[in-house]
């Protein structure tokens, strides 16, 4: 087995795909950015309105994160058990294992629909109790607003895809979900912009264009996905149609992986939230600000995921496979893999950080009060390599404990370090700068990342079986 061909297969379809992901991001701020020259309210005002709803959806849909890294993990080790057993001509192993492969794709889908429509049925409650948490202007909570009702529509298909891309990575496919994924965002891209303007003779809606582009695009996804698994994998289904979700083997292990990843996810989502909440206080340019350089933090992790995926894939197959030496393998070669994209990702922050800027606003104060943060850049490949490599490796061998662990302790030293640095500035300055205060939050959310870091590389050899 030539595993460096193995995690290449894997994970190249993720990196192409999670490409077009910041650029759907960045398209829409851009759109936003655009906007205000015609419609009468400034771009950073705009830019604002995306971000925050983006941040409410995130509230919603990090929560849900459980639906891809569970699904993926388990997924791996039931595939694992599967070709082992059909290597051995297994007869009842084979089974066992094409109905845990099918159980599982099944209670995630039940999870997601049934979850997105009740986000649906209680939209209005989750915007009244957003807007008491997150200070904004009245005019960015207005277009913030705007945008969530529209796409809230969406949010079945979006849960629904997070199982999907988990269970394609569980089978060692990354071809079906890169698909799903350009098919997604290329139309989302083009969508937005259509509808924004009124290009290629769709109706110009201005600012409700990006989000009816994004809840158009989520559903073409939904159906795609669907089709792709009945045509290439409905020998699973057909066999196993009979097998009731909620009985046979694995149930507990289900509900408990997920109880802790869903735990992980709002310790991670806490950060997030507080991220764009702190930057909010500090006025529509700083949240602009604080926006772009989340932006652009995240292309790295893009990047990076697509060798955690293909980690999260073989760690969990060689598990069910029983594989000491592979699960070994793959820890030291993804690693490699991932040192490579840091070091490419330095060159493009330290050399592109402000073409990069102006890629997503014209507005020139935004351009210029974001200079200043981009040193800040340089740290992400190397803090955030050794956390996103890891959390792919903890995910395929269903590690969850110590991934909600990992992230309790991140909560604990973002906030920790927000706090003691504001109350220090205060005490030595009486008054707190915006851009220090930036700054400030800038270290702790490297801080969140170190943490994750540490913890998961001085735990992995007693988390991980057959390490």
């Amino acid at each position: 087995m030539n595993l460096h061909r193995d995690i290449l297969r894997l994970a190249v379809p993720s990196i192409l795909a999670n490409i077009t992901v910041p650029l759907v991001g960045m398209v829409d701020i851009a759109v936003a950015g655009h906007l205000g020259a015609s419609g009468g309210i400034s771009a950073a005002a705009l830019i604002g309105g995306i971000s925050i709803g983006s941040m409410l959806f995130d509230m919603l849909y990090w929560n849900f994160g459980f639906l891809r890294g569970g699904t993926g993990g388990l997924t791996a080790q039931a595939y694992g058990r599967y070709h082992a057993s059909s290597q051995e001509a297994s007869a009842a192993g084979v089974l066992e294992a094409e109905t845990d492969i099918a159980l599982t794709l099944k209670r995630a889908l039940g999870i997601a629909l049934s979850s997105g429509l009740a986000l649906v049925a209680l939209q209005w409650v989750v915007v009244q109790v957003a807007f008491l948490l997150v200070e904004c202007s009245p005019e960015v909570q207005a277009l913030a607003t705007q945008y969530f009702y529209i796409r809230i529509w969406a949010a079945p298909a979006t849960l629904s895809l997070f199982a999907f891309k988990g269970w394609f990575i569980g089978m060692q496919d990354t071809v079906r979900p890169m698909v799903c994924d350009l098919l997604v965002n290329a139309v989302n891209i083009l969508l937005s912009i259509g509808l924004a303007f009124g290009y290629a003779g769709l109706p110009a809606l201005g600012f409700a264009g990006v989000a009816y582009g994004t809840l158009i695009t989520q559903w073409t996804g939904f159906l795609y996905a669907a089709i792709a698994v009945r045509r290439r994998y409905g020998t699973f289904f057909r066999a196993h149609a009979a097998n009731p979700v909620t009985k046979g083997r694995g149930l507990r292990a289900f509900f408990v992986l997920n109880r802790d990843l869903f735990l992980r996810s709002m310790c991670m989502i806490a950060v997030y939230i507080g991220f764009t909440m702190i930057s909010a206080r500090y006025g529509d340019m700083m949240l602009a600000v604080g926006a772009i350089l989340m932006k652009l933090l995240m292309i790295f992790s893009y990047f990076t995921d697509g060798f955690a995926y293909a980690g999260e894939a073989l760690t969990g197959r060689f598990i069910g496979e029983g594989s000491h030496d592979g699960v070994m393998s793959t820890i030291r070669q993804t690693f490699v893999w991932s040192l490579g994209v840091t070091g490419l990702f330095f060159l493009v922050y330290g050399v592109g950080g402000v073409p990069l800027l102006r890629l997503m606003t014209s507005d020139a104060s935004v351009v210029e009060a974001g200079r200043e943060f981009i040193p800040w850049l340089l740290l992400m490949p190397v803090i955030g390599c050794p956390a996103f490599t890891w959390d792919g490796i903890f995910t395929g061998a269903t590690a969850s404990k110590d991934l909600r662990n990992s992230t309790a302790w991140c909560v604990v030293g973002f906030f920790g370090v927000w706090f003691a640095g504001i109350g220090l500035a205060k005490a030595l300055l009486g008054t707190v700068p915006e851009t220090l205060a930036i700054h400030i939050l800038m270290g702790a959310y490297f801080t969140h990342l170190a943490i994750r870091a540490l913890y998961l590389t001085l735990r992995w050899r007693k988390a991980i079986p057959d390490a």
